[in-house]
This record gives C-alpha cells, structure tokens and sequence, in this order.
C-alpha cells in the first residue's frame, strides 16, 4: 500500500511538470552570464524499506556574472518509513554559489566550485529534514570531446546533527550525445557516510535528458546501490532554459549536454 502510494504520488506530480538535474554528480559549469535556469522536479530514495521522496520541487539558477551562478532548490518531501504515519510538508531549501576558476582550452578541463547551504526548514521530528544547518564543499573537474563529455569530482559535508556525522564524498561520469535530442550517461557516486549508524553506500546511476526544443528539456536517471547500505534512487524533471544574447538579442542559447549534470537535489544518502 505504501508502495503505491508512493508511485501515485510520483506520477501525480508527473503530469504538472518535474524537474530537476538528472545525475547525483555535480559538473563546474556555471549559467552563462544573464542566462537562467529552471527546474520542477521529484526525487525518490527507497532504502531498507521506507521511501524518502522530495517533490514536486523547483531549482532556480541565475547566472550572476561572467564564470558565476547562483542557485536556490526548495523542495516539498514525503516520507514513507516502513513502519509509522506517512509525512508531507515543506523539505530543507538549498542555496549556493558555483564559480568556475580555470576555463577548459585544448587539453585543459574547466575547474570550479559549488559551496551550498542547506536550511533547516524541514520538520526533522517528522522526517522530512536534517534538523540543523549543513553544508557541502566541492570541486568539480570537466572535460568535452567531440560528442562525449566527463566530469567528476568531490568534497566535504558538514552536518552536525543529531546521528550525523562530516564526511567525503566523490563521484565521477561519463555521458555521450547521440543525437541533437538525445544525451545519455553513467555515473558511479559514493555519497560517503553520512550517519553514526550507517555505513558507507556506493550507487550507480543511468540516465540523460531528451531536447523538446533549445530550451525545453526532459531529465532522468535511476540507479542502485552497488555496495553498502541498500538504496534504490530516482529523478524524473523538466528543465527551461533562457536569456538574452547581448550581441544578437536571441532569447535563450542552444542546449548542451554540459549542462545537465547536478544531480544532488533532494537525495541524501
């Protein structure tokens, strides 16, 4: 029954638009400067028998200034333990900043970074937050060739909330362009151990996006845990694009698979 519920609720919030980046791995490309970005989207985490689902949700970015992005994820959550009262209400909302310091030229991938916080505006006491402010520190590596594109990386997560504990994390992916409309890719992700109790998870995820047009996508992944913890993890999202070229007055820039690549919303292992 619970299961279900779940599903009806995943495919409910489907037909009004989800959205979000597809993959659990970030990459350091930032909106291009007076471009912006927005998501809906649901995220779905099934571990041990109970399911944590983060949606429908929405992911705004602005690109702030050449090489600079800003970002905001504020998601709704459901909790589904295997054994209690199902929860919904508001989940922890992200802000953070991606700068890219070293662009990619010839050889050279493009380096940046993504500090986020994450605010405590979940009811922890119902299962639907951390209970205290974290943070996650990263640096991500990139790098294109012809219709391939890999990135990866990793950092630090600060969380010292009741059972937490501070830890590495590291991911890394590679994705191909099969057509103008079709990117797909894998990734393998180790999302470290967050909790006291836990132990450390490693997944692997599969997915990419479909163009509709330059700046209307599709985004989805699905993967599992390969060793540690058992988790069972999925993204389904749409992405809008937009923005305006100084030099040509165009409205929006052609899609690349660059830029579909974060994937760390609503899903904490």
């Amino acid at each position: 029954m619970r299961f279900l519920l779940v599903c009806l609720f995943l495919f409910s919030t489907a037909t009004e638009a989800f959205c979000g980046p597809p993959f659990l791995t970030d990459d350091p490309e930032p909106v291009p400067f007076r471009h912006y970005e927005f998501y809906l989207f649901s995220t779905l985490d099934r571990a041990s028998g109970n399911y944590g689902v983060a949606g429908p949700a929405f992911e705004f970015n602005l690109g702030a200034a050449p090489n600079l992005q800003l970002h905001i994820v504020a998601p709704l959550a459901l909790s589904v333990p295997m054994n209690g009262a199902i929860t919904f209400g508001p989940g922890d909302v992200e802000l953070g900043a991606k700068y890219r310091f070293v662009d990619e030229k010839g050889s050279r991938p493009q380096v940046g970074i993504f500090p986020m916080l994450e605010l405590p505006t979940g009811n922890s006491q119902r299962g639907l937050g951390n209970g205290r402010l974290w943070a996650k520190l990263p640096l991500w590596i990139q790098k294109s060739w012809g219709p391939w594109t890999s990135y990866g990386g990793g950092g630090y997560l600060l969380n010292n909330a009741p059972g937490m504990r501070n830890h590495p994390f590291f991911g890394w992916l590679l994705q191909r362009e099969l057509s103008k409309k079709l990117t797909l890719g894998g990734e393998w992700f180790n999302p470290g151990r967050d909790s006291v109790a836990g132990s450390n998870t490693q997944l692997a995820n599969i997915g990419g996006f479909y163009n509709f047009n330059q700046n209307f996508s599709l985004l989805f992944t699905a993967g599992h845990s390969v060793q540690g913890e058992s988790h069972t993890v999925a993204y389904l999202g749409l992405y809008w694009t937009w923005g305006r070229d100084k030099k040509n007055g165009n409205n929006g820039e052609k899609l690349n698979s660059a830029m579909f690549s974060a994937g760390r919303h609503g899903i904490r292992l």
